[in-house]
């Protein structure tokens, strides 16, 4: 990125297990996570990689997580959008938003998210339910990232093309099993849903699906897959912080990102790292810090 560009982080997490206990977080691979993960252990690491700016994105599928995130970012020089959760499938999701939206912080509700790779109905989005509920998203200008295994990309393809007025935001690349090499069926699936204007990428979650001796080789299939199928303007860089910390530090995570899109052109990298960002979810850019 050009000099004076601050990057944007689409895409992190915290917890404080004394508020909340991450019901996800078990077995001994993802120990390391059981602790607490604050904004100010993270304020430092991504400062000093140039980040500047920041996507909140929800953990667990509990109503009350959602406000404490936006007081948070409320009170945050770094935090400018949080990504919240509310139930798609219950009356009133209009009215749920609403009422998020007048909250200390509720301006800085930018998108909605659910554990769709947890659902063991790979149509799940196709639900009437779920599509009256996403309709209620879109009608209140927000963004919806879909969390998504391979298996539900076609039904997450078939969403997007049936709300045009939604903005769907695929979090992770939808997961494709970059420990294991293979690129297809995932890469048709992630191609088709690509085809769709209506839809954006994160370029986040890598090093998560990677084997633990990772390379930046390793990724590069995947990452070249959404370059082409999306275009840096549809491409949005996410650390996938503090998730990220079971195979990579954040500035290996934001260094191997940068490797990643060295092909691209300064503007081209400008999208990803922070235009793609501000334009999808409706953020201003925080202070502007140097980064390469």
């Amino acid at each position: 990125m050009a000099a004076g560009q601050g990057i944007v982080d689409a895409h992190h997490h915290v917890w404080d297990l004394a508020v909340r206990d991450q019901d996800w977080i078990v077995g001994a691979e993802l120990a390391p996570l059981r602790r607490d993960f604050t904004l100010a252990d993270l304020e430092p690491e991504a400062r000093a990689v140039g980040v500047t700016t920041t996507v909140l994105v929800q953990t667990v599928t509990v109503a009350e997580e959602t406000p404490e995130f936006l007081a948070l970012a409320a009170r945050s020089e770094l935090v400018a959008g949080v990504v919240g959760w509310t139930d798609l499938t219950a009356p009133g999701v209009a009215d749920a938003l609403a009422g998020l939206r007048e909250l200390p912080g509720g301006e800085q509700l930018v998108g909605i998210r659910h554990q769709v790779q947890g659902e063991p109905d790979p149509g799940w989005l196709l639900r009437p339910d779920v599509q009256s509920g996403l309709a209620a998203v879109a009608e209140a200008g927000l963004v919806y990232d879909l969390l998504v295994k391979p298996r539900h990309l076609a039904a997450a393809h078939e969403a997007a093309r049936r709300l045009p007025g939604c903005t769907f935001v695929l979090d992770h690349l939808g997961k494709p099993p970059i420990a294991s090499g293979a690129l297809h069926p995932w890469a048709d699936a992630v191609r088709l849903l690509a085809s769709l204007p209506n839809t954006v990428c994160k370029l986040s979650g890598m090093v998560t699906e990677a084997d633990r001796s990772w390379s930046v080789e390793d990724l590069k299939p995947y990452a070249d897959t959404v370059l082409d199928a999306f275009g840096p303007e549809r491409l949005m860089f996410g650390s996938d912080w503090p998730v990220c910390r079971l195979a990579a530090t954040y500035a290996e995570v934001c260094g191997a990102a940068g490797e990643l899109t060295a092909g691209l052109s300064p503007a081209e990298r400008r999208e990803v790292f922070a235009d793609t960002a501000l334009r999808t979810y409706g953020l201003s850019l925080h202070r502007n810090s140097p980064c390469e």
